[in-house]
C-alpha cells in the first residue's frame, strides 16, 4: 500500500465509522441517517481492504468483500431511499421522531 503504514487506514477507518455511528444514532432526518449508515459501510470498506493488503499483499479477497459491501450499500441505499420518499409523500415529515408509522 505504498509509503502509507496500516494504522493510518485503521485510524481514518475507525474515526470515518464513529463519525457515521454518533451521527446515525443523534440526527433525526432520515435521509442524513442514511447516509451516516452509508459512511459506515465506506469505512468498514477502508479497513477490510487495507487490512487484506497489509496481510497479503497478493490476494484479492478484500477487494471481493469490498465488491459485495458497495454493492449491498447501494441497495441499502436504494431502498432506503424509496421508503423514505414514500413516507414524505404520505406523510409530508422526514424527521424519524415525527414518524409513526405503525399508526394509521
Amino acid at each position: 500500500m505504498g509509503g502509507i503504514p496500516l494504522l493510518d487506514y485503521l485510524v481514518v477507518g475507525t474515526l470515518l465509522f464513529g463519525i457515521g455511528l454518533w451521527g446515525a444514532l443523534t440526527r433525526t432526518n432520515a435521509i442524513r441517517i442514511l447516509m451516516c449508515i452509508e459512511l459506515m459501510l465506506n469505512a468498514v470498506n477502508l479497513n477490510l481492504v487495507a487490512l487484506n493488503q497489509y496481510l497479503d499483499p497478493g490476494s484479492v479477497e478484500g477487494q471481493i468483500f469490498g465488491l459485495f459491501i458497495i454493492a449491498i450499500a447501494a441497495a441499502e441505499a436504494a431502498i432506503g431511499i424509496g421508503i423514505v420518499l414514500m413516507v414524505v409523500r404520505r406523510r409530508g415529515e422526514v424527521d424519524v421522531n415525527k414518524i409513526r408509522l405503525m399508526r394509521g
